[in-house]
């Protein structure tokens, strides 16, 4: 999988991020344009760095001996630095500089003067993270409350995986925060934490430790310009910044202070609301200024705050009612009485606006939103209070006096609703998916129920390279049947158990535990959902929930092509995305990006040239040049219908292919990618569809007459796309990158992109996997002409016989081969032809 740099700052968060602390951070970066670091220790001065360590330290000279000694092996698998970036007044940089010729990775120091220390150590961080020469930057702190150990094993996450963050969590998983001095500092973290999250419910939604000081940042993801945090909460500011990163958490077991004293205080504490309060309202002013930019948002816009303002008007009737009832029979100061009716017609308010004017905007739970709809309200109404008193010292009856200051701040209050409570979270939308990585926490495994049997029924061979066992049937590899093989001797395993929880979750979870090569992935619905558990040894042992083997489509493609894509690369093949054909024994490829149209044009060649099917989703090729076949079932999206024109489909099935090719189409599967990003079980919607409406898979000789080819030396290569007409050959390079990118893009659907970072096969890891993948792709290439054709009317078809007839003479429309019996697994496939 690619990974994705954070996209340039929005305008709103550019504004958010400007003001009075945009002129702050100008100047402290000319106070430390002048430092540099200075090399304390280069074992490999030309070594690349990938990650840079940065430690901000204020009198450590006790602790720094014991960091150095158990940092330096913890890092010394990884292409690391240490940058120390020092505030000390002691004798911190003479024992950091004695001690460092004994590292094993470089260390640098950045020592401030007293007269450059702004910022506290959120300033040295960022100092720190500016000179910083690795990809990745890990901040972490100097006394050791942060395990060095786990440091490491948390960068080798981050390293690996598609994120922008990675941080350190105390709070989930087996994480721990016992290493706090005493009680007071641990109920201090949790409601500085709870707070937090309840003032940006959106941009921490996924994450449960906004406070730690320890994690680890792509540099390419974040805007170093946009962040200027105050006191000890760098993270904090980060995610706030940054509500586009891609987040994931690996816990850990926090330590105590190995010696010195915690730099907390109750300074700090003051420093940390102010940071909160400036983030806060930085946020709310630049909601505010969101303006709608399309004319349509604008009157969509105008037509809410008309409903906004006819609910506000029944609440007003409320509101006088209820002072009326507490001034005159109750006998209530009128300012009490205005305080109570407030409550009364802020929750009458909320249950209309909820279920009327923004049923589908909300998010979060309902709770969260009333909690803030109230807040909202009570802190207009200290506003409300002294206007009110005043209009009644100037002579204003009392109901009078009331609503003339509710109806003053109607716009305020239909702004912030419109804009900051009920506003659209889809701009920088954090991952819907918690990802969490225990490091040596033993999985937690349900006892096997005595009701399923292990038995595997299934069992298929794939072109002699894997072999795979199933409790349920996986159509897909229906080709591959291979029933000889033993059951106990298949590469991957499918069964069927209970997976996940017993009760329901608020979101579905990826967790990898990193000492047992476990994986689990779980939704909402707890063992009711869509939940999978993947043991990465040998075998493979997946372990499906009972809704997911009620859809095999979904297991297959999901979870088992995934695995079987990269247990291939190990025995050195690719799973590449592609189509292939055989014609007149010229072995031709087509690749596309996904609903392109390549199946039609397969179709299309098979039925108008005749030739030989190999694939038309997923090919299997090594470096030598040479497709196997992989005949998975066609699916016929609405676009593929016109090259159909098959006399074995009965009426009915035509009838059902209608809608189903609509349903399954690029439509569809756009909306699906669409929900995924929202917090929704997507495979479990995504089985459910498939299983009430399932795709509409044929195999190909169903839909033209063909026959089915074993391999084939591939000489041309056709990257299609749609656009204005044109031909052009593609260079190595070229080729290279469009073809990783067509394949990736065929496995877009979640749960891939938590999934595979964390597969390691047979010792190699996801980015080893993904650099052999490439190098059999270098390989295979360098024996094919590459060519892209462009086509505005599905003509590939046509335009692509036309080159080969003018280039090779006329292509025969019946293929010239004889075909033994199939299968004949044994040894390398042939070089040509076919076997079937």
């Amino acid at each position: 999988m690619t990974e994705v740099a954070q996209a340039p700052s929005t305008g709103k968060d550019d504004e958010e991020a400007g003001g009075p602390g945009g002129d702050l951070r100008r100047r402290q970066k000319r106070r430390t344009a002048d430092l540099a670091p200075q090399d304390l220790h280069s074992p490999a001065a030309d070594q690349q760095v990938r990650l840079s360590v940065v430690v901000p330290t204020r009198n450590e000279a006790e602790n720094v001996p014991a960091l150095l000694s158990r940092l330096g092996p913890a890092l010394a698998p990884l292409p690391a630095e240490i940058i120390v970036v020092d505030d000390s007044d002691d004798d911190t940089v003479d024992v950091l500089t004695r001690h460092a010729a004994e590292a094993s990775v470089a260390v640098r120091l950045l020592h401030r003067p007293p007269h450059a220390r702004s910022g506290g150590l959120g300033g040295a961080v960022l100092l720190g993270a500016r000179h910083a020469r690795g990809e990745w930057v890990l901040v972490m702190d100097a006394d050791l409350q942060h395990p060095p150990e786990s440091a490491g094993r948390l960068a080798a996450v981050a390293m690996r995986h598609d994120v922008d963050l990675v941080i350190g969590t105390r709070y989930a998983g087996e994480g721990s925060h016992e290493g706090l001095d005493g009680m007071a500092r641990e109920v201090t973290s949790s409601w500085a934490t709870r707070l937090a999250k309840s003032l940006f419910p959106r941009r921490l939604t996924t994450v449960s430790d906004p406070m730690s000081g320890l994690f680890a940042f792509r540099r390419a993801a974040v805007d170093l310009d946009r962040v200027n945090p105050i006191g000890f909460k760098v993270l904090l500011e980060l995610l706030v910044r940054h509500p586009g990163a891609r987040v994931a958490e690996v816990a850990y077991e926090m330590a105590p202070r190995h010696a010195g004293r915690s730099k907390a205080s109750l300074r700090e504490g003051l420093t940390f609301l102010r940071h909160l309060w400036r983030l806060r309202s930085q946020r709310l002013i630049g909601q505010m200024r969101e303006r709608p930019a399309a004319a349509r948002d604008r009157l969509r816009e105008l037509t809410r705050m008309i409903a906004f303002g006819l609910v506000g008007l029944s609440g007003m009737v409320v509101n006088t009612a209820a002072l009326w009832f507490f001034y005159e029979p109750a006998k209530l100061h009128h300012l009490l009485g205005a305080t109570l009716a407030t409550q009364l017609s802020t929750a009458w308010n909320f249950a209309l606006i909820d279920a009327l004017i923004y049923r589908r905007h909300r998010q979060g739970s309902r709770t969260g939103r009333a909690a803030r709809f109230f807040l909202l309200n009570n802190a207009l109404l200290l506003l409300r209070l002294p206007a009110l008193q005043a209009l009644v010292w100037a002579g204003f009856g009392i109901l009078a006096a009331n609503a003339l200051t509710l109806v003053a701040l109607f716009l305020v209050r239909f702004l912030i609703n419109d804009r900051v409570i009920y506003a659209p979270g889809g701009i920088g939308r954090r991952d819907p998916v918690r990802m969490l990585v225990n490091l040596n926490a033993p999985e937690a495994v349900a006892t096997p129920s005595r009701k399923r049997y292990q038995y595997l029924k299934y069992r298929y061979d794939v072109a002699g390279v894997v072999t795979i066992g199933s409790q349920i049937m996986l159509p897909e590899l229906e080709f591959f049947r291979a029933q000889w093989v033993a059951d106990s001797d298949v590469d991957i395993a499918v069964r069927v158990s209970d997976v996940g929880g017993r009760v329901p979750r608020r979101r579905a979870a990826m967790t990898e535990y990193a000492n047992e090569s476990v994986l689990r992935y779980e939704e909402h619905l707890g063992r009711l959902g869509a939940n999978f558990r993947i043991r990465l040894g040998s075998p493979i042992d997946i372990q499906v929930g009972p809704l997911l083997a009620r859809s095999p489509h979904v297991v297959y493609t999901n979870i088992v092509e995934a695995l079987l894509r990269f247990v291939l690369v190990s025995r050195g093949h690719m799973l590449l995305h592609s189509a292939c054909v055989s014609l007149n024994g010229v072995g031709v490829m087509l690749s596309a990006l996904t609903d392109t149209g390549k199946t039609a044009t397969v179709l299309r060649l098979l039925r108008d040239h005749g030739g030989l099917f190999l694939s038309d989703d997923m090919t299997l090729v090594n470096a030598d040049g040479v497709a196997t076949c992989f005949p998975k079932p066609l699916t016929i999206s609405a676009h593929t219908l016109r090259a159909v024109q098959a006399r074995d489909l009965t009426p009915a099935e035509w009838r059902r292919l209608q809608f189903q090719s609509r349903l399954h189409s690029k439509g569809g599967r756009s909306l699906a990618l669409t929900l995924s990003r929202f917090n929704v079980p997507i495979m479990g919607i995504n089985a459910l569809t498939q299983r009430l409406v399932p795709p509409p898979k044929y195999s190909v000789d169903r839909l033209v007459p063909c026959r089915i080819g074993t391999s084939t030396k591939v000489e041309e290569l056709f990257i299609i796309e749609r656009g204005t007409p044109r031909i052009g050959d593609l260079g190595k390079d070229e080729t290279l990158e469009r073809m990783i990118q067509n394949t990736d893009d065929a496995y877009g659907f979640p749960p891939f992109r938590y999934l595979a970072p964390a597969i390691t096969i047979d010792g190699q890891g996801y980015a080893q996997l993904r650099e052999r993948e490439r190098e059999i792709l270098t390989g295979f290439l360098s024996h094919v002409r590459s060519r892209v054709v462009a086509s505005d009317r599905f003509g590939w078809a046509d335009e692509i016989p036309r080159l080969l007839h003018a280039e090779r003479g006329d292509l025969p429309t019946e293929p010239q081969v004889v075909l033994p019996s199939w299968p004949q697994w044994s040894g390398a496939p042939a070089p040509s032809g076919a076997r079937a």
